[in-house]
Formats: structure tokens, sequence, C-alpha cells
């Protein structure tokens, strides 16, 4: 079980500093239907996590190398080809980096309802391609463990709660202290969307690279 969560930390690491959803939040908390549509950006974030991850354990049972040697093998392989994956997109990323334009999405925050604001935290947890694939790569190592179901129920939990923190953490500090906050988020909005992609590349670079190696050293 400790080697699983130690698998899982630096994939819900990566995550949870990805700088898109992050400055979702904090467009969701400044906009007209700040509390509402925050709240529900935060759940829908949390439930696609949880969706994406649980289904890929769950399909991926099959992959443990408990029995013999080709299950261990196959579990290998789809970690190395979601590691070049990742990888790949960092690439994308990387080239992208002095693009700083803001997308259409971010543009109509103000308009989004709570369910509309539910609807896109699903979208870029379980959707987008680059948290996609890092949940992806968390569930793969969930469901080829050996651990018993209590405990790959548990690891789902726990890569959950650590993957949404950044996103939880910013609707959190607003319903506590939305007035002290306002203008440091707005500072690290800024920020976060002049560097997004160089951040992106470089969570993706790292992540990608993981994930490869735990898949090299399966074979």
């Amino acid at each position: 079980m400790g080697a699983v969560l130690g698998d899982l930390l630096p994939l819900a690491v990566g995550v949870a500093i990805s700088p898109i959803p992050i400055i979702a939040a904090i467009l969701m908390i400044l906009s007209a239907h700040a509390g509402g549509a925050g709240r529900g950006f935060a759940l829908g974030w949390v439930v696609g996590i949880l969706a994406a991850t649980t289904l890929v354990a769950l399909l991926s049972g099959s992959l443990g190398g408990s029995a013999d040697r080709q299950p261990s093998t196959a579990g290998a392989w789809v970690k190395i080809v979601l590691g070049i994956l990742l990888l790949a997109l960092a690439v994308a990323q990387w080239r992208s980096r002095t693009d700083n334009e803001v997308p259409g999405w971010m543009r109509a925050v103000d308009r989004l309802t709570v369910a509309r604001a539910t609807g896109l935290g699903i979208l870029l947890s379980a959707v987008n391609p680059k948290n996609l694939l890092l949940c992806l790569s968390a569930g793969v190592i969930i469901g080829s463990s050996n651990t018993s179901v209590g405990g790959q129920i548990v690891a789902v939990a726990v890569f959950t709660l650590l993957a949404a923190s950044s996103v939880l953490a910013v609707i959190l500090g607003y319903i506590l202290a939305a007035d002290r906050l306002r203008t440091p988020l707005e500072r690290l909005r800024n920020r976060l969307q002049a560097n997004s992609h160089l951040m992106l590349a470089i969570v993706l670079l790292i992540m990608g690279t993981v994930v490869l190696g735990k898949g090299l050293r399966g074979l």
C-alpha cells in the first residue's frame, strides 16, 4: 500500500499544480456568480478526477502481475505508452510557451451558471488530455497493483484528494476570506496565465518521465 501511494504522489502533485484549473477556479470566484460557480467548479473537478481514476483502476485490474508474467508485462507497456504520450504533450506545450492568448471559455466565465461551472470542472479534469493522462496513469498503477479492494479504494480517495487540493484550497480560501484574498488571487491568476504553457510543459515532462520509467522497470 505504501509503495502504491508513493507511486501516486508525483501524479497527484502533477494534477494539483496544473495551472489551467487553478486559473479557472480563481476566475470563478472573481466572477459575478462567485460563490455558486466556484463551488460547482470544485465539485465537477473532484467528480471528474474520481470517475476517471476509478474507471481505469477497475478496467486495469487484469493487468496486475500476481499470477503470471504476461499481465505484468501488459501493465508495464500501458505505463510506457502513457509516459510517451505525456512527454509528447510536454513538447507541444513547450512549443506553445509564447502563446498568451486567453481561451474563449475563460473570457466567458462571468456568464457561467452553477451547472455549467460543474460541467467545466468535469471537462477540465476527466476530458482534458493533459489531466486525463495523469488520472489514467494513476488508475493503471492502482488497478494493476496487488493491494486489496479496500486498499485500492483508499488509494483512489487519497489520489483524488491530493490532485484536487489546489482547486479546493482556492475555493475554501474564498469562502473563509474572500476580501483579503481577492488581490493576491488576481496577481496569481495573471502570473499563471502568462506562464501556463511553460509550467504545463515542465509538469508533463516530469510526470511523463516518472510514468515511462515505471513502465520500463516493469518489463
